[in-house]
């Protein structure tokens, strides 16, 4: 009986813990994805990793990591389509860390496309060049929220299809 509800409050705390990475990608600097994996990777320290559970685990495992570089492309492709320049978007990068850790937790929000609007501003001394660039850099965001926030519900899923399978509800 102990051990049912221990395996129980358990996965209710994966579950939060992954319900927090999800809508913590909503704030640029955290980590959500990262979150949502880690959960997962608890969860199976704790139920253990086998028979099918390790290729849930390995799809958890690597969607995540195309959410990684999804967040990345995402943002720089839109901004490099409008001419921003890599110097640019390392300062953007560098801006979003300096405005998260300022002015957290949505400092990023501002630090990171103000800092690529300044370089942009200094490197084609033209205002509507660099607010152009530096849009394109939030369409950018926008869109690899979406992507992010989607693959992070796939994970969930994925989780949720773990425990099931654990459970012997596929069986």
């Amino acid at each position: 009986m102990i051990g049912n509800l221990f395996a129980e409050v358990a996965r209710l705390l994966v579950f939060g813990a992954m319900l927090v990475g999800l809508f913590g990608m909503v704030i640029p600097i955290f980590p959500g994805g990262f979150v949502i994996w880690l959960a997962a990777l608890v969860y199976g320290l704790i139920e253990g990793i086998y028979g099918l559970g390790w290729g849930f685990f390995l799809l958890i495992s690597l969607l995540t990591l195309v959410g990684f570089l999804v967040d990345d492309l995402l943002m720089a492709s839109t901004a490099r389509k409008e001419g921003a320049s890599w110097w640019g978007l390392a300062f953007a990068f560098i801006g979003g860390i300096v405005g998260t850790l300022l002015l957290p937790p949505f400092g990023g929000l501002i630090g990171s496309p103000l800092a690529l609007f300044i370089v942009e501003r200094l490197r084609w001394k033209d205002t509507r060049h660099a607010l152009q660039i530096t849009r394109s850099l939030l369409v950018g965001w926008g869109w690899s929220f979406v992507a992010r926030f989607l693959l992070g519900l796939l994970v969930i899923a994925l989780w949720l299809g773990w425990v099931l399978w654990a459970d012997g509800v596929f069986s």
